[in-house]
């Protein structure tokens, strides 16, 4: 786990996180220990026959459920917590522990030296110094109870025998071990978990600062670029007119419309790049049906022939409410990548299904796959392992950054000679439907 003072910066978000999954587990682990304590009293009255106040005792119990009774209700709510909150219910725990254990034979009580489960449970959620407050108030707590205690007796009078004291420390020792090794596990498990989305979220908020600068910068070249290009567009189509009607060699007229088709190639990926990289989440989403967002995804592709769609009966008429022109052109993408690593006449898949959660957009290809390596890098912007000319590196980047600025996830498998498959996970909208086909 990492050092509590990492997690407790004045005022992070991580730090209140971090406060809020200590007090849900110090709830949870109050359970356990009213239940425990309702076993042990029952067992040590009817069994062992020991003679308890139980009125007091009923009485502190209650006052734990009640207490743990209103955290629940309470942190439903998703409320702010504070490290005092945690300082305060650790010590409200320490005086309640020791009202029960002054009832219960002081410190003749084999569970008295359960004071360590507090402490070790104060050293996990809070800093330093509020640990060492709350080890000076056990240690006044469980001092104070040599001067004054109600002393255990069995029902025939006499003291507890020394034989069932030590099952008692064996049993207690038993309960604080599975308490402190339990709980301690699951704290730092969720605060794990809490750490990796706190991570995910830096991650997709970088990438959202590199679509930014990817927007300005594309912006800025393209109106830097347009100019000249259209200059040397309208000059080169100037010359071939020229040369065309004066008999030029075809040869050299053939390189002039070469030249032309590089300056419109330039112009149009400037233009791809402006419009992919922009405000594409900003776009107005409209109600589209599964089947017809595929077919607009196969359109303007080239040999769509070789692709085999597959719906699932709840995907034929299911609607959902997406910004239509980014999708498409994300999916428009995964299927071009599909067929163009499908060399020859190899098929390529494309599966949708409705799924519980969501539903599933899934392109399978059987071509060479990828190496770890490339599978690694492959949604880098400006990666790409296609021939110059034929690709910017930027497909997977932006089609992922479409899919997540949605709430989804992009997923891709990949095994060299076995091909590559690209699943798209995509949440229910408010008001998908399924409309009548």
């Amino acid at each position: 786990m990492r050092g509590v003072d990492a997690l407790h910066a004045p005022g992070g978000t991580p730090a209140a996180d971090a406060f809020r999954i200590n007090l849900s587990w110090l709830v949870r682990m109050r359970w356990f220990a009213m239940f425990g304590q309702a076993v042990v009293i029952t067992g040590v009255t009817w069994f062992m026959g020991v003679e308890l106040p139980l009125l007091p005792v009923l009485v502190i119990l209650a006052l734990e459920l009640t207490s743990n009774l209103g955290y629940v209700g309470w942190l439903r709510q998703e409320p702010e917590v504070s490290e005092r909150m945690l300082v305060a219910l650790v010590a409200f725990d320490l005086l309640l522990f020791t009202l029960l254990l002054y009832f219960c034979g002081g410190p003749q009580n084999p569970f008295s030296f359960l004071y360590l489960i507090h402490i070790a449970v104060a050293a996990l959620v809070v800093r330093p110094k509020w640990t060492w407050g709350l080890v000076l108030l056990a240690l006044f707590c469980s001092g104070a109870l040599f001067f004054e205690n109600v002393p255990l007796r069995m029902a025939s009078g006499d003291g507890i025998p020394f034989k069932a004291h030590l099952y008692g420390i064996w049993v207690a020792l038993g309960v604080g071990a599975t308490f402190i090794v339990y709980f301690m596990q699951r704290v730092n498990a969720a605060l794990r978990s809490r750490e990796a989305e706190v991570a995910a979220a830096e991650q997709r908020t970088r990438r959202s600062d590199q679509l930014a600068s990817l927007a300005t910068l594309a912006a800025g070249a393209a109106h830097e670029l347009s100019t000249p290009l259209s200059t040397i567009a309208v000059i080169v189509k100037e010359l071939d007119r020229e040369l065309s009607q004066a008999g030029v060699d075809d040869r050299l007229l053939g390189d002039l419309r070469l030249i032309r088709e590089q300056v419109e190639r330039c112009r149009e990926i400037l233009i791809q790049l402006s419009s992919d990289s922009g405000t594409t989440h900003a776009e107005n989403q409209s109600q589209l049906e599964l089947p017809l967002l595929v077919k607009r995804a196969l359109e303007n592709l080239q040999e769509t022939q070789r692709v085999d769609v597959v719906l699932s009966d709840d995907a034929q008429g299911y609607a959902v409410r997406v910004p239509e022109r980014a999708l498409v052109r994300a999916l428009r993408g995964l299927i071009k990548n599909a067929l163009d690593a499908s060399s020859g006449q190899k098929r390529v898949r494309v599966e949708v299904a409705v799924l519980a959660t969501g539903w599933r957009f899934e392109v399978v290809d059987r071509g060479t796959g990828m190496s770890e390596e490339v599978l690694r890098r492959a949604v880098e912007p400006f990666f790409t392992t296609k021939e110059p000319g034929r690709g910017m590196g930027l497909g997977l980047f932006l089609t992922r950054a479409v899919v997540e600025g949605l709430g989804g996830q992009l997923l891709i498998q990949s095994q060299p000679g076995e091909g590559t498959r690209a699943t798209v996970l995509l949440p229910h909208s408010e008001d998908s439907a399924q409309t009548a086909s």
